[in-house]
């Protein structure tokens, strides 16, 4: 039986739903997701393998002016993730007037001659439906999309109706990763992540955008009593001193919820009891410092 596979960017503006998109249709949550923008900072492969074909989902994220060294990387990586797929989806928000993000990626898509799919995403928001006829119209002429779905990933809304329209686009070759994995993701970036999302959702704004998330250590070992447990040491780094103390809160409290919350879902990942030990580092500025991102593999290359 031969095998086949498609390559599929999944771009758009902030908070458009990218993630959420991915991890519904690769059935397993593979990327964090937050209501804050750039939550998504480098590519993220979401996998799904049915029977022969394989669909590879290249999640990125959503598209902004660059402000530091990061955001120049998370652009960069934007633009690489559309070179050379099969096919792109372009999502969008229902409620959100059409934006020169999007406009600048219709462009580089008319540079590219590329087979697009535009899913207008959160419709069920809408309340007068006529609406929707414009904002088809409206970007209809700007692009002639290959397919236009009207979907709410949240209530899944015609979301059914997409995996048909990808299956267009999967080309005879091999599975470049392996069947059962959801992601390409490593186990510690995808844990770190875990943490981050839980920043993301819990702290004020201005915070969980000056901070990452890496795994210092990870180890398994039985108990006294014979059962698995999973050892975590988790390092986040902040920029500010001040940031340092609200990350850790009064008496430790904001810190014990942020690992609570991930702890919660590690210990359903892995199946066992999980020992999580966090500490909160400061390092001033990291976002401008190429030599920081390239150690927490954030870089685009």
């Amino acid at each position: 039986m031969s095998t086949k596979s498609a390559f599929i960017a999944v771009t758009g503006r902030p908070n458009a739903g990218k993630s959420s998109l991915v991890n519904l249709l690769v059935g397993e949550k593979v990327a964090i997701v937050s209501e804050k923008p750039q939550t998504t900072r480098t590519r993220i492969n979401g996998v799904l393998t049915e029977g022969e074909t394989q669909y590879v989902f290249i999640d990125t994220p959503g598209m902004h002016k660059p402000r530091n060294k990061l955001s120049n990387q998370m652009v960069r990586s934007i633009k690489d993730s559309v070179d050379d797929v099969d096919v792109i989806i372009l999502m969008t928000d229902a409620e959100k007037k059409l934006s020169e993000i999007e406009r600048s990626l219709i462009d580089s898509f008319k540079t590219r001659n590329v087979d697009v799919i535009l899913l207008i995403n959160k419709v069920d928001l809408i309340k007068d439906k006529s609406r929707l006829l414009g904002i088809i119209k409206e970007y209809s002429e700007l692009y002639d999309f290959k397919e236009i779905i009207p979907i709410s990933v949240k209530n899944r809304i015609n979301t059914d109706e997409i995996m048909p329209v990808l299956q267009k686009y999967a080309k005879e070759g091999p599975h470049y990763f392996d069947d059962d994995l959801p992601t390409d993701q490593s186990e510690k970036v995808w844990l770190a992540e875990l943490v981050r999302e839980k920043i993301l959702c819990n702290m004020l704004d201005e915070i969980p955008h000056g901070t990452a998330v890496y795994i210092e250590s990870m180890e398994m070992r039985k108990n006294r009593s014979g059962k698995d447990i999973v050892d975590l040491g988790v390092v986040i780094l902040c920029e500010k001193a001040s940031h340092k103390g609200m990350l850790i809160g009064r008496k430790g409290e904001m810190l014990k919820k942020i690992g609570s919350l991930a702890r919660e879902e590690m210990e359903e990942y892995f199946g066992c009891k999980v020992n999580m030990q966090i500490w909160v580092k400061v390092k001033e500025d990291w976002r401008n410092k190429e030599s920081v991102i390239a150690d927490l593999g954030l870089n685009a290359d």
